[in-house]
């Protein structure tokens, strides 16, 4: 109902993910009877993690990973405290002893979340003499499959029984690695079609799109409509319109779709990265799939390091000539 609302102009819209984060916090603070454990709670929360994402969004709204990201943060937290006083221990009195021991426990969860909070509380005084590395990205984890990657796509681009928006949406995920956050904010006005050429801007440099791809976004762009638009496609602003008036759809509801016909999107869009990385230049492809330049090269050392780590297995693999030694 505040949805149509918003949609009619009644209401200022706003972002009821944010909403149900900041009502989740507060109850989350509310359990908590230490005074001095709800002070820090308080801190990390609210002054870390939720200015920080309200920052980092600016007029943007969250999505489903980035409310998920704080509150397993804040989960994590609220563990860590619960066990300390389990334990008889604050987190001022928390020895290093104390925290490996946490470390090597059978039922430990959330550990990179916990070790975050650890050097947080650090930083902040709230506890000394504790330390808890982070874990470095050493490259994409799991099998990069590009023949699955390239059968999934020829599925998509011919298969009628098909929605025109799942399967426009999975071959952004397979052929241009987009995250499911960014393809549900996309609007027609990034679509430039001139009669000749349908081109797609995801980053700074607009993206040519091949046939048949380029007849499906013409027909995602003139059909699109939610199951709560009312009236003509045009007056839909998104390009994946949702259920609820005037907002996209979200990017938990399209990953279950796109996980429903198949496609896994967090491994989907790791292969596709992995092999545009082997194709084109950092440079390029930070400005063509709208990422970070230090994600690009990140990407592109992880890739030429897997290919070569390929060819030295193959080379192993092939039998030597006889009398060869």
């Amino acid at each position: 109902m505040r949805s149509v609302l918003v949609a009619i102009g009644t209401l200022p819209s706003r972002d009821e993910r944010l909403v149900k984060l900041e009502r989740w916090i507060t109850a989350a603070l509310d359990t908590r009877k230490d005074p001095d454990e709800r002070r820090i709670l308080l801190g990390y929360a609210i002054w870390h993690h939720l200015r920080r994402l309200r920052q980092r969004l600016g007029t943007a709204h969250a999505t489903h990973l980035q409310i998920l990201n704080v509150r397993c943060h804040v989960t994590a937290a609220t563990g860590f405290l619960d066990w300390l006083t389990a334990q008889d221990l604050t987190l001022s009195s928390c020895a290093q002893p104390d925290l490996d021991r946490w470390a090597s426990g059978d039922d430990l969860t959330y550990r990179d979340e916990t070790a975050h909070f650890v050097r947080w509380s650090v930083t902040h005084r709230h506890a000394s003499h504790l330390t808890f590395g982070a874990v470095r990205w050493e490259g994409p984890r799991g099998p990069h499959d590009g023949e699955k990657r390239w059968g999934d796509a020829r599925r998509l681009l011919h298969d009628d029984k098909l929605t025109v928006s799942d399967r426009v949406a999975g071959l952004l995920l397979l052929l241009y690695a987009q995250r499911i956050a960014n393809i549900v904010k996309l609007t027609p006005d990034h679509v430039h079609d001139d009669g000749d050429q349908v081109k797609v801007v995801l980053g700074t440099s607009p993206v040519v799109l091949p046939e048949p791809v380029a007849g499906l976004v013409r027909d995602l762009v003139a059909t699109r409509q939610g199951h709560a638009t009312i009236g003509r496609p045009d007056t839909t602003p998104w390009l994946f319109p949702g259920g609820r008036p005037g907002q996209p759809i979200g990017d938990d509801r399209l990953g279950m779709r796109l996980q429903n016909i198949g496609l896994h999107p967090r491994q989907a869009r790791s292969t596709a990265l992995f092999i545009l990385a082997t194709e084109l230049p950092a440079a390029i492809l930070a400005r063509m799939l709208g990422i970070h330049i230090q994600v690009a090269v990140q990407w592109q050392k992880a890739a030429a390091g897997d290919w070569m780590t390929y060819a030295a297995d193959v080379s192993r693999r092939i039998p030597q000539r006889e009398g060869q030694k």
